[in-house]
C-alpha cells in the first residue's frame, strides 16, 4: 500500500514560496552531491502526485511537479472540471473538490511506492483529513522574511517522530518524519 508523503523545500522561516509565489530563492541554494542523491531517492520512491491545479494548470507550458522527472501519474485538484491532459506520457487528471478521492487514486496508482503532496493547502487539507503518513522536509539556509508559509492555517496539533535526518556541506538540513496517529 502506498506511503502519503508531504514533500517540500522550505526556507529555514518556513516559508515554501515567496509573498508572489516564486520558488527561484531555491535555486540560489548549492546542492552537494550528497543533497541532490538524497533528493533524487525520495523522488525514486514517489509512484503518484496529488498537487493544487493553480501553477500547474499551465502543465502544457511546462510547469509540471518535479518537472515531469517521476514520470507518474499526476492528480490536480481544482474547482471546475478539466479534461485530462497527458504530456510526454504523463496523465494529469483534475480532480474537483474531493481531496480523499484524489489520494486514493494516486494510491492505486503509486501501489507500493509514495504518494507525494506537493503545496501547502494541499498538504493542510490532508493532514487534517489525517490522510499524511510522512513528511519530507528540505530546510535550506534562507529566511525570506515573509512568503507563503506550508503549515500556517493549519489549526491543529498534529504529533511526529522523527525518522530520518541528515546535513551535508551546503547548511542544509533534510528532514523526515512520520506522522503519529
Amino acid at each position: 500500500m502506498a506511503n502519503v508523503l508531504i514533500h517540500a523545500t522550505v526556507t529555514l522561516d518556513g516559508y515554501m514560496a515567496d509573498p508572489d509565489d516564486g520558488v527561484d530563492w531555491m535555486f540560489d541554494v548549492d546542492a552537494g552531491d550528497e543533497d541532490t542523491a538524497l533528493v533524487n531517492r525520495v523522488v525514486g520512491e514517489i509512484g503518484a502526485v496529488v498537487g493544487g491545479a493553480n501553477r500547474a494548470r499551465t502543465v502544457e507550458d511546462g510547469e509540471e511537479p518535479y518537472g515531469g522527472l517521476p514520470g507518474v501519474p499526476v492528480y490536480l485538484m481544482t474547482h471546475e472540471a478539466q479534461e485530462p491532459v497527458v504530456k510526454d506520457g504523463v496523465k494529469y487528471t483534475f480532480v474537483v473538490d474531493d481531496i480523499a478521492g484524489a489520494v486514493d487514486m494516486a494510491m492505486a496508482d503509486a501501489g507500493d511506492k509514495t504518494v507525494s503532496l506537493l503545496g501547502g493547502k494541499i498538504s493542510r487539507q490532508c493532514l487534517q483529513r489525517g490522510l499524511v503518513d510522512e513528511i519530507q522536509l528540505h530546510v535550506v539556509p534562507i529566511l525570506l522574511g515573509a512568503g507563503i508559509s506550508l503549515f500556517e492555517g493549519l489549526n491543529q496539533r498534529i504529533n511526529l517522530e522523527l525518522v530520518e535526518n541528515a546535513s551535508f556541506g551546503n547548511g542544509g538540513v533534510h528532514l523526515r518524519y512520520r506522522v503519529l496517529r
